[in-house]
């Protein structure tokens, strides 16, 4: 499933693998003036990127203006994609949730409002402050529950035999705990959708999967859709590749997070749904007002005080340009997808791979959007709403973000995940891992975006954290420069002593095999911090390793010798962090040349800080499959 700010954030695993993850890159060329020049580029960026096959399908309106599939459903037999090829379309299944429930709130059977216990009092969850802040369906959907992300557990389980949707729900119901008030803070949760299609199947008397397939698949003209790995899927689907290599059907464990197979003739009756405002055929399957509500954020303070970049009822912002794109992506093992619609426009896209390279596919979609917008005119309206009053009440400085979907990668992300602001006159400028953005005020408390001119910055008081900003969906504390600048440092200098003692570490080591060495009283002054050193490499390259052939969570997921291992690892590098500093202090008057000491003291002592972070945090002992 998919991280709908792009970053793919799956553990503080996902974070290190990025780390050590190298994208090709593909240059853009010229906007294409027609399909035929489009398809050229397209066919280059798949060959590029050595990605196998792509669904792909253009709307306009209700007009389709191309739909095809290209280059190779399975490259061991030779066969070529056609527009019937099935992909994986991931978390794009999770519209269909939010349709599902908007279907039902239109016939009075359900409301957005409606607290999820009273509905399902049999789904366990874990909410501190449900006497205040019960948690509601639309913050199911709109990821606002507060809930981790599912843990690694979850996404190993790979049961053939297909689960119902409340066993699913039953495996490892440990993920489901408010970590903050419920609607006050965006977080990506592949549980949620999972609840609200429980709530569907509950409320409807019909299971999710058949819903949905006599509701929308049947209606919108689906016809080879399903969640299942069906007869016509193995006879039709395109097989899978990590890094060139078939993978395995992912059963996943909650299926309407991201199970649905459909080929790009079935997708284009889902972007015609959109850009057609809930119509098909001339029949309108669901409101117009229902697609605007699945279109537009409501459970946040912020977005009560006028955001409106961010996440709504499946159904995200993706910014092009000046043009504000709706969309959803979504992937699984060896598949990724990007469906994506102007609804002012009505044009759309949406684009499957057979394979994980998320660069080739961002790469075509910004290449189709260059193409779908490039005799468009952005509708900005910032001029006219701008305030002349320069007053503003967001201070500049460093912000952190406080709204991780791991828990267990929260630590990564309060080093690495930095906004920084800084005021010229009226206009506010940001700075993150996202980009720099330029903001213009409407209001003290409040900022446009002066390429959307849509109002993406607003700060609003959070019952936990106080005083924060919302950045389109993402939410950022205060933070002190000193904190900020003191944890890069720490950081920066603890790789460049590991790269040095390692590096010094081997000349050494020959050198002292050789007998041309100097003899010291105690080479293990020089040894410990080294060994500690090798250890956390061993862990990152046993964990980049994994990532670039297998699927980590089939790995780490489950109690077995490599995640056992690992975290015997993990234990290890912190044992010999503190052992390390303790023996270079206990043997610090021993004959030894003094830079070769301090250069060990120094990298012990950092080891030592690193080991304290991690602890503090969780992640030494971590149990990967808990």
């Amino acid at each position: 499933m998919n991280n709908p700010n792009k970053n793919i954030y799956i553990t503080f695993l996902s974070i290190l693998i990025f780390i050590g993850s190298n994208l090709s890159a593909h240059g853009q060329s010229e906007i294409p003036d027609n399909l035929t020049e489009l398809q050229s580029a397209i066919e280059g960026i798949l060959s590029d990127s050595e990605t196998p096959a792509i669904g792909i399908a253009l709307v306009n309106r209700d007009r389709t203006t191309w739909v095809a599939g290209i280059g190779k459903a399975n490259i061991e037999n030779n066969i070529s994609a056609d527009v019937n090829t099935m992909f994986r379309i991931g978390s794009v299944s999770k519209m269909f949730v939010s349709l599902a429930i908007l279907k039902l709130q239109e016939e009075g059977l359900v409301d957005l409002k409606d607290k999820v216990r009273d509905l399902v009092p049999e789904v366990e969850f874990t909410n501190p402050w449900v006497g205040t802040n019960p948690i509601l369906v639309e913050q199911l959907l709109e990821h606002t529950t507060g809930w981790d992300d599912w843990h690694l557990t979850e996404y190993a389980l790979n049961d053939d035999k297909p689960l119902t949707l409340k066993e699913g729900l039953d495996f490892h119901p440990h993920s489901r705990t408010s970590r903050w008030v419920p609607g006050t803070r965006f977080a990506y949760c592949n549980a949620g959708p999972a609840v609200a299609a429980y709530i569907v199947q509950k409320v409807s008397g019909v299971k999710f999967e058949d819903y949905i397939q006599n509701h929308f698949f049947k209606h919108l003209g689906m016809t080879t859709a399903t969640f299942f790995e069906s007869e016509t899927y193995k006879q039709l689907g395109a097989t899978l590749y990590i890094n060139s290599n078939p993978v395995d059907y992912w059963h996943i464990i909650m299926r309407p997070s991201g199970a649905i197979n459909a080929s790009a003739n079935d997708m284009v009756k889902l972007v015609q749904f959109f850009t057609n405002r809930g119509k098909i055929d001339s029949v309108q399957l669901i409101s117009q007002k229902s697609i605007e509500r699945m279109e537009t954020p409501k459970s946040t303070p912020a977005i009560r005080l006028g955001l409106q970049e961010g996440y709504g009822l499946s159904n995200y912002s993706s910014v092009h340009n000046n043009f504000v794109y709706r969309s959803h992506d979504g992937s699984v093992d060896g598949a990724v997808t990007d469906l994506s619609y102007l609804p002012d426009y009505g044009v759309g896209y949406v684009i499957m791979t057979n394979t994980e390279y998320y660069s080739a596919v961002k790469q075509i979609s910004t290449l189709i959007r260059d193409y779908q917008t490039r005799d468009l005119i952005a509708q900005n309206n910032s001029e006219g709403i701008v305030t002349k009053n320069s007053e503003t009440n967001i201070s500049t400085g460093f912000y952190r973000a406080i709204n991780p979907r791991f828990e267990t990668i929260s630590f990564v992300e309060q080093v690495v995940n930095i906004v920084y602001l800084t005021k010229e006159k009226d206009t506010l400028y940001s700075s993150g891992l996202m980009g720099s953005f330029k903001h213009l005020p409407i209001t003290p408390n409040s900022y446009i975006s002066a390429e959307t001119g849509q109002v993406n910055l607003v700060q609003v008081e959070d019952p936990i954290a106080g005083t924060v900003i919302h950045l389109g969906p993402m939410v950022y504390q205060k933070e002190s420069a000193v904190i900020v600048i003191g944890k890069l440092a720490v950081l920066a200098l603890w790789i460049v002593f590991m790269m040095i003692a390692i590096i010094s570490g081997c000349v050494w080591a020959v050198r002292y095999w050789l007998n041309k060495a100097s003899k010291e009283t105690n080479k293990w002054i020089r040894l410990w911090p080294l060994y500690t050193s090798v250890i956390l490499i061993s862990i990152l390259v046993i964990l980049i390793t994994l990532a670039s052939s297998v699927n980590i969570a089939n790995n780490l997921g489950t109690i077995n010798g490599l995640s056992v291992f690992l975290m015997l690892l993990m234990i290890s590098f912190a044992l010999g962090s503190v052992y390390s500093l303790i023996y270079l202090i206990w043997k610090r008057n021993d004959k030894m040349n003094k830079s070769t000491y301090w250069m060990s003291a120094i990298l012990s002592g950092l080891h030592a800080l690193v080991t304290c972070y991690l602890l503090l945090n969780g992640v030494i002992g971590m149990k990967f499959w808990g």
